[in-house]
């Protein structure tokens, strides 16, 4: 199915089996059986009241945590799809706007929120200050308050403060969006400078969202990559609600067993076997399961993210990810190269196509 193509209509059942191909039978009819889904906090229309009310968060947050689940194309059901643009800072604006020039404009980076019918925008101080006497009335705001920046020579990667809590709720936002790059270097110091600024955005009212990102090149091992391993992405999770993250994103894991090769270069960390054998499978759903359960099994939602633009098969891997995401019990997407490497009008049929996988009552909880 090409984007230009796709229907006005929402996409039906049959229609989202279609787009999955030959994939289609084993992931909307897998069984999760080491984490049943009896054992989570789903997502539905008073998540609010039923989970984020029973916790220590303040009144202020809980109106703005559900504004963002009272807005857009998803609203009333628990789930959220919200567009992400902060690719100007983490991969320069050149390398992400050079497709579509169009988003170097912040009203249009809003706009594709809007007009696609997201939950939320999540942006920088800048693309959203921009914009905010116009625009923060009219759609969530989600401030990212922190970023790694590539214009060092050499690079580094390392997530630096760009602007203040205060700054954030000067400019109407529902809620701040920060980075830990865990297994870092630096990340003793990022966690604790995000839980500061997590603890007084909740002061001022506003909502927390964690990108909760591995980040080390010990984590390769054998030709693959751990940092996106479920036992460790899982773990990463884990840290992040500790430090009273609302919902964190979370990278689609693709394989495990991160504990167990890390292990193999010597003491690291510590696992039970049983993550492995009892908890999971192979299974894309069973791994996502086990991040969920990690946040508080699914007390803290959690977004995966869309991943970068692969172009025709977008559609097919943005739907993928959102089954996947929700039949695990996750809470939602966070797409954006996906969605603003195209063309407008393309890139709101991508957010609906994802959207009406969660507004589709036949995608079940696995």
């Amino acid at each position: 199915m090409v984007l230009a193509e796709r229907p006005t209509r929402e996409l039906s059942l049959g229609d989202i089996a279609d787009i999955l191909g030959d994939e289609a039978s084993s992931l909307l009819e897998h069984r999760c059986e080491g984490i049943p889904a009896e054992s989570l906090h789903l997502p539905g229309p008073d998540f609010v009241t039923r989970v984020w009310a029973q916790s220590d968060r303040s009144p202020q947050v809980l109106r703005n945590l559900q504004a963002i689940l009272g807005h857009g194309r998803l609203a009333g059901t628990g789930y959220v799809s919200i567009l992400p643009v902060d690719q100007g800072i983490e991969h320069s604006g050149g390398a992400s706007f050079a497709k579509n020039p169009a988003y170097f404009d912040p009203e249009n980076i809003v706009l594709l929120a809007l007009e696609g019918g997201c939950n939320a925008v999540a942006s920088t101080f800048g693309v959203l200050g921009a914009v905010a006497r116009k625009y923060a009335h009219r759609i969530p705001f989600i401030v990212k308050i922190n970023h790694n920046e590539l214009l060092t020579y050499p690079n580094k990667y390392d997530q630096i403060m760009f602007g203040t809590i205060k700054e954030a709720w000067n400019l109407g936002a529902a809620a701040v969006g920060a980075t830990i790059y865990f297994g870092s270097e630096e990340s003793a110091r990022q966690i604790v400078e995000v839980s500061e600024a997590f603890a007084y955005a909740h002061e001022l009212g506003m909502a927390t969202v964690l990108w909760c990102y591995l980040r080390n090149p010990g984590f390769k091992v054998d030709g693959v990559n751990h940092e996106t391993s479920a036992d460790l992405t899982g773990q990463a999770n884990h840290l992040g609600v500790t430090i009273q993250a609302d919902i964190v994103k979370q990278k689609l894991p693709e394989q495990n067993g991160g504990y167990r090769a890390l292990n193999q270069k010597g003491s690291y960390g510590k696992f039970d076997e049983r993550m492995y054998t009892k908890l999971t499978t192979d299974h894309p759903i069973d791994l996502t399961r086990y991040q969920v359960a990690n946040g508080y099994m699914g007390r803290v939602g959690l977004i995966n993210s869309g991943g970068a633009s692969a172009g025709e098969s977008d559609l097919k891997e943005a739907v993928k990810t959102a089954v996947i995401n929700k039949r695990a019990g996750g809470m939602g997407l966070i797409s954006g190269r996906k969605a603003f490497q195209r063309p407008m009008n393309e890139g709101i049929a991508l957010l609906n196509a994802i959207q009406d996988v969660y507004r589709c009552e036949g995608v079940t909880i696995a």
